[in-house]
């Protein structure tokens, strides 16, 4: 008997159990527009499904779904081998699945006349001290930078293909969100931040890196350097309503909405 209960208490940590038409999706919040309007139009069809979309950061989401206290984890970045050692230690085997594709876009406030940096002059501003615009060919202005914090996997993306894993500088304000980076640009003249394509507006100004702009296009062809996939991630292979929820995400409609949300969808 205590042999059968260790048994049912191992089974039980490794499959959390959630109500029959719910899933819980947390995460990234460069994903989360493209979950929210998928979840919206996918309970106009399926009655059954009570969708709950949470964002928090990819780092955030993956432990969420390592804990077992979500059934899908967004994330704009690939699962680190620390968190699948993590989740093998709780009898969960992660699977990705891919859902679209993303352009890191680095903005500026529209009255900046910069429109251009390298991936060198970028590491430079966030890395080091470098304290006017003038000094890289600006004008003389005050550089304000603006990052994303270490849950996201937007800053862990941008750490590997922009500073080579250096550390940011000290002085940089840090936001938990996209949203939250695009709204500081668009209202300081001097500020500097990225944000994924789907968070690029009129308020604030994209610009080329390496003479390469960010857009649909120069992602679809591999030519913009700081290109990244988003992620949906599940405990082992998805199966009832997660499963249709991801098969919607991937199918014609999600790719409309991943479109229509700014990102570049997948291929059929």
């Amino acid at each position: 008997m205590k042999k059968l209960n260790t048994l049912i208490l191992a089974v039980c940590m490794a499959a959390p159990a959630f109500a029959g038409g719910k899933i819980t999706a947390e995460g990234s919040t460069t994903v989360l527009s493209i979950t929210q309007k998928a979840a919206e139009e996918f309970m106009k069809v399926r009655k059954d499904a009570d969708i709950s979309i949470r964002g928090g950061g990819s780092g955030v989401g993956i432990a969420s779904i390592i804990d077992g206290t979500c059934q899908i984890a967004a994330a704009s970045r690939a699962i680190k081998q620390s968190e699948l050692e993590r989740a093998s230690k709780r009898g969960r085997d992660l699977v990705a699945h891919v859902i679209a594709m993303d352009g890191i876009s680095h903005i500026l406030h529209p009255s900046n006349p910069l429109k251009g940096l390298t991936r060198e002059q970028i590491k430079k501003i966030y890395t080091t001290r470098a304290r006017n615009w003038k000094e890289i060919g600006g004008p003389d202005l005050p550089i304000v930078v603006i990052s994303r914090d270490s849950a996201s996997g937007t800053f862990e993306a941008f750490s590997e293909l922009v500073l080579d894993k250096k550390k940011i500088r000290p002085d940089a304000i840090m936001q938990a969100s996209n949203q939250g980076i695009a709204s500081i640009v668009a209202r300081t003249p001097g500020a500097i931040g990225y944000v994924g394509l789907g968070y690029v507006t009129d308020s604030v100004k994209a610009i080329a890196v390496d003479g390469v702009m960010p857009d649909k296009d120069s992602v679809i062809r591999n030519k913009y350097g700081i290109s990244r996939p988003l992620f949906l991630y599940t405990a082992g292979k998805p199966e009832g309503l997660v499963k249709d929820f991801i098969d919607f995400i991937k199918g014609p409609e999600g790719r409309r909405i991943v479109e229509e949300q700014g990102f570049v969808a997948l291929k059929k």
